[in-house]
């Protein structure tokens, strides 16, 4: 029986209020083996307490450094909610955080994320979660926890949000970038999936001027609509970087490009003094770049610094040890291009010679 107020209306709930805790409970047993199947040495991968544990001696750290990182996906989301496809931004929320923790020699150990959302849908919950779950899976980390926030009022019907926090360790001593970095080392290019996770505000309005909707076969992908092409989800670089770093003790530095594309991030990892010469000629330009640049007029440069152009990260090595790190990467799944060298800064931290094929 309802609850009763004083003047005879029923009393209001949870749920009248837009809340379904019920929905909650729901969701909670639907990622549970979900969350489990990210389970490594150091955490159990269970969820329900209020808070979640991680044993580092057990995950065979001796004397480590914590290394965390927090980021999100950005309006990448917008194009996910349109075209009705949730299941791969939960990898690109775990990619643009752990890519982030690797690039400082850190093993990611664990993730949490944040999912808000004005009106909790369960399937789109659960598409959600089992992205996640499978970037961890992919970055060998635990879904240690998270937070389901249902918050009517604050998003539109059908609109969400995510946040993610990753923690990575490294022995101490052992951090990137090294000191050494010097005048001809070589800059090794790793490649992306596309896109990837950043400059989607300018990607959406490109969209939006070509009159295409994002169920359209997309004009640089005819296999696919263009939502599905947009929506592939950020390269996670973590394993493939480890066994290089732990193979050959040879890579100096690490670059995730994320937004600011070449100049804003790899001076990032630079000592004062470097800067890096880029041969664009040398980078394979996926087509969705092609597209978005003739699409919008959007200028070579505008492109360098809003996209990462076919580079998601990018190497420091020495010349005599570019082909063994290469070797590694390539081994373990990376296509991997010499893309330039590092030289000394004449005030540009990043220069550039050759065109880029867009």
């Amino acid at each position: 029986m309802s609850e009763t107020s004083r003047d005879g209306k029923n009393g209001l709930s949870y749920a009248d209020a837009g809340v379904d805790i019920d929905a909650g409970n729901a969701l909670v047993e639907a990622i549970k083996p979900m969350v489990k199947s990210t389970r490594r040495s150091g955490a159990d991968g269970t969820i329900g307490g209020f808070g979640g544990l991680f044993d580092l001696k057990a995950a065979g750290f001796s004397d480590p450094i914590l290394v965390a990182a927090n980021d999100g996906v950005g309006t990448k989301l917008k194009v996910a909610i349109e075209a009705g496809i949730h299941d791969t931004v939960g990898i690109d929320l775990v990619a643009m955080c752990v890519n982030d923790l690797v690039v400082q020699g850190a093993e990611p150990v664990f993730f949490l994320d944040y999912f808000a959302t004005g009106k909790l849908d369960v399937k789109q919950g659960s598409d959600i979660v089992a992205g996640i779950a499978e970037g961890c899976r992919q970055a060998g980390c635990a879904l240690l926890g998270g937070e389901t926030a249902e918050m009517p009022g604050m998003y539109a019907t059908g609109d969400y949000d995510l946040a993610g926090f990753a923690v990575g360790a490294a022995e101490r001593g052992q951090l990137l970038p090294k000191t050494d970095i010097a005048e001809g080392d070589v800059i090794l290019g790793l490649a992306s999936a596309g896109i990837h996770s950043n400059g989607y505000s300018l990607v959406r309005h490109i969209v939006e001027m070509s009159g295409l909707s994002y169920g359209a076969s997309a004009p640089f992908d005819k296999e696919r609509t263009l939502g599905e092409a947009l929506l592939d989800p950020t390269r996670i670089y973590v394993k493939s970087v480890l066994a290089a770093i732990r193979e050959t003790g040879a890579i100096k530095a690490l670059a995730h490009i994320t937004g600011g594309g070449f100049p804003e991030n790899i001076p990032r990892v630079l000592p004062d003094g470097m800067a890096a010469a880029i041969d664009l000629s040398a980078i394979h330009v996926p087509h969705v770049f092609a597209w978005l640049a003739a699409q919008g007029g959007v200028a070579r440069d505008e492109m360098l610094r809003t996209f990462n152009c076919g580079v998601g990260m990018i190497a420091v090595v020495s010349p005599e040890e570019s082909e063994a790190v290469a070797e590694v990467l390539e081994r373990e799944g990376e296509t991997v291009t010499r893309i330039g060298v590092m030289t000394s800064s004449d005030g540009a931290r990043v220069t550039y010679r050759g065109e880029l094929d867009l």
